[in-house]
């Protein structure tokens, strides 16, 4: 037994690490789409799949958090 190691608690499901919410914008990060402004990078989420991967509207297949810039509240707000 690892001394350092320390017990994991079980994540309860809808707990505080959903990431995304549906209807929520999101933008790929500028690696996975280079050349392309924010503007067109940027999608509405349309489904969150149990696996924490989300769905957009126009845009096919399932994307995990990792494909998307941070999320900034404040980008909104300063509109």
């Amino acid at each position: 037994m690892p001394i350092f190691s320390k017990k994991k608690k079980p994540e309860k499901p809808g707990a505080s690490n959903v990431w995304a919410r549906p209807e929520m914008l999101v933008t790929f990060r500028a690696e996975i789409m280079p050349g392309i402004d924010r503007e067109k990078r940027t999608f509405r989420i349309k489904t969150v799949r149990a696996n924490g991967r989300v769905i957009l509207h126009d845009f096919t297949g399932e994307h995990r958090e990792g494909a998307f810039e941070p999320l900034n509240f404040l980008r909104e707000a300063a509109k």
